[in-house]
């Protein structure tokens, strides 16, 4: 079985890595994270994963052609509805212009599949996407209309809401001991079943490419 190399950017705990041995067995997976903490758990979490603490937006940049897939999931908060809604409340920043940048340029670079992942931000995006469920999500592959995406428990400031989100995850996010809000993580990581659907789309088309190849051999 051909072995399919993936690059995960932004790794944190692998929300979206979670169920992708269940779409194929022979995968090898790179994910970067800087935060050291997470990287840990995540290296605990899969253990067959190459983890590596560094800049993502870089690593992109420096090691975009050894893959098959890339998915990338750039820092949300310059670019939520929560800004405008707390914007009484907290420093104003510009948005984070690495979303784009990577949008740009695995368009035009990169000859594998990728995502690029984010919120519905509070302005209409500069570069069109892929609305689903909560997310945006920029591909250069057709998306399922359906993602089978689980209902959310919401975002909540309910004092359990940190142990809901542990069960809807499948894992215990009281294991981080970082600087970061448990409920931050745990409110960042896609859905396992999103991030089990887009593979599954990406490598099928894959396939068919492949046998479109043999049919002109």
């Amino acid at each position: 079985m051909e072995e399919y190399k993936i690059l995960n950017l932004y790794a944190c705990l692998g929300g979206n890595r979670y169920k992708w041995n269940e779409v194929y067995d022979n995968i090898e997976v790179t994910a970067v994270e800087l935060d050291s903490e997470l990287a840990k758990l995540y290296q605990e979490r899969f253990p067959n994963d190459k983890v590596i603490i560094a800049d993502a937006h870089q690593y992109l940049l420096d090691h975009y052609k050894g893959f098959d897939f890339i998915w990338t999931s750039p820092p949300c908060p310059t670019h939520s509805r929560l800004v405008t809604s707390n914007k009484n409340k907290i420093k104003m920043k510009y948005p984070d212009m690495k979303l784009y940048q990577e949008i740009i340029f695995l368009d035009n670079f990169f000859e594998g599949k990728y995502v690029v992942e984010n919120v519905i931000p509070y302005y209409t995006p500069l570069i069109p996407a892929k609305k689903r469920g909560r997310h945006l999500y920029w591909t250069n592959f057709n998306l399922p209309n359906d993602l089978k995406e689980r209902k959310t428990i919401g975002i909540s400031t309910a004092k359990d809401e940190v142990n809901k989100l542990c069960k809807f995850h499948d894992y215990d996010f009281r294991k981080y001991k970082g600087k970061q809000p448990l409920n931050k993580i745990a409110r960042n990581l896609v859905d396992y079943e999103a991030g089990k659907t887009i593979l599954q789309t990406a490598l099928n088309i894959k396939k068919q490419n492949e046998l479109k190849q043999l049919e002109l051999l």
